[in-house]
């Protein structure tokens, strides 16, 4: 967020004021870090565990329904993180700046964004399969959703519902307005939030990561030309309620 110096008294100088603008801009940084760490820092080292060490053996289904049910409050905590943030800086006026208008218009855009991001992970995963055969002589592999979710219970339809808001809000919406305002640099922006989803989806393996990345790419490009984030939430619902019905 642009910070706005405050107006000189008579007698006051410009050294006066330099440290307050100092300290806002540290605390934009240190809000931003807070709340990246708090959403995703648990699931990144847990991907990369997973990315060397590949599933655990399956869980019964009250294991199964206790870990979607931490998993929904664990999102439900960092949304509220983010909220306090947005509501410590202006809430109405933060929510439009990251996108937060609505318009049924938008339900419409969402499907067709889901449409070309799912075409785009699969060309990318038909390109990286090609590469590697051609490069190493091998075929690209990557673990299954079934290996690491199991079947999943009534218990998961909360988390799967709620994880494209938590995930949008934060990875795209907020990381992206935020580095945008304090860098002034959309490419950054871009390529900073795609690699904070790519490097928490490391459980699929590097060709499964960087091919659901395609469609991450997607929604940043979107939302970097839009500055809407309910077609990306839209799209990304598609995405994980599809992805909910094939683990049943």
């Amino acid at each position: 967020m642009a910070h706005i110096p405050a107006v000189l008294a008579p007698n006051s100088s410009p050294e006066l004021v330099e440290p307050a603008s100092g300290d806002s801009h540290r605390l934009l940084w240190f809000e931003l870090f807070l709340v990246l760490t708090i959403a995703f820092a648990g699931t990144i080292a847990s991907a990369i565990y997973l990315l060397r060490h590949g599933p655990g053996p399956a869980q019964n289904s009250l294991q199964n329904s206790s870990r979607w049910i931490s998993g929904a409050l664990h999102e439900i905590t960092a949304l509220f993180l983010l909220g306090y943030v947005l509501f410590r800086r202006g809430l109405r006026s933060r929510l439009q700046a990251i996108g937060g208008r609505w318009s049924l218009r938008d339900l419409l855009t969402g499907m067709f964004l889901w449409l070309g991001a799912t075409g785009a992970s699969i060309a990318v995963w038909q390109v990286t399969r090609t590469l590697q055969h051609a490069l190493l002589g091998t075929a690209a592999r990557s673990p299954s959703a079934s290996a690491f979710f199991a079947h999943p219970g009534l218990a998961a339809i909360p988390y799967f519902l709620l994880n494209p808001f938590f995930e949008e809000l934060i990875v795209r919406a907020f990381l992206m307005t935020e580095i945008i305002e304090l860098t002034g640099s959309t490419a950054l922006a871009v390529a900073l939030s795609v690699a904070v989803q790519f490097s928490y989806h490391l459980y699929y393996g590097w060709a499964g990561a960087t091919s659901v990345s395609a469609s991450f790419l997607c929604f940043a490009l979107y939302y970097a030309r839009a500055r809407k984030i309910l077609p990306v939430i839209v799209a990304h619902e598609f995405m994980d309620i599809i992805g909910l019905i094939r683990l049943w």
